[in-house]
């Protein structure tokens, strides 16, 4: 069973329910892609995105269990962020997965494609981004025209928004993905009229 899974069993089995039923979690970033591939690398964060069902008291709880000063921190390293869908560089209309055979009796949990967890990452692109889209990559999960699609739908989503000054780079940064890992041309993608 790979850490992660434990991790959120752990959670699961700690869990106080409020009544109601299963919580969705959906969760993004690297805790998405080792969800649904066969992938493990260190990370110190599940990085959940905020839903509907974060109530303050499931945020409060949850972050209480396995926030980054819980003890499960100590025990797993890695740690519940969340975060919410405005900050983060996606298309209007994300994708989320279930998770198979993740079998929990308070949560219900949806990964972010693995598409969309690689283009939410084109705008920071860190050493720990690369290490991820460059292991989907050589396993064959990361598919180009796919990629490319969902790239220009998270363009046309934030065109209007203060993410379009950083368009520029993002858009250097799925070139440098296409030519580094895919080995692929680079594409040449369209800034909004404001900005050419």
């Amino acid at each position: 069973m790979k850490l992660i899974h434990k991790f959120l069993a752990e959670i699961d089995a700690r869990w106080k329910p409020a009544g109601g039923g299963p919580i969705r979690l959906k969760i993004i970033g690297s805790a998405a892609l080792m969800l649904q591939a066969d992938y493990e690398r260190g990370t110190k964060d599940g990085d959940v995105l905020e839903a509907d069902e974060i109530t303050p008291a499931v945020r409060e709880q949850l972050l209480a269990l396995a926030g980054p000063k819980a003890a499960l921190f100590q025990k797993y390293r890695m740690y519940v962020e969340i975060v919410t869908r405005a900050i983060m560089f996606l298309p209007q209309k994300p994708v989320f997965r279930p998770v198979p055979g993740l079998a929990l009796s308070n949560f219900s949990v949806e990964v972010l494609d693995l598409t969309d967890v690689v283009v939410s990452k084109l705008k920071r692109l860190n050493q720990n981004d690369i290490s991820d889209i460059e292991a989907m990559a050589q396993m064959r999960l990361l598919h180009h025209a796919r990629l490319v699609e969902r790239f220009e739908a998270a363009v046309d989503f934030h065109s209007t928004s203060a993410y379009a000054e950083d368009f520029p780079k993002c858009i250097a940064n799925l070139n440098r993905i296409e030519r580094d890992y895919l080995r692929v041309p680079e594409s040449a993608i369209e800034l909004p009229d404001w900005m050419q």
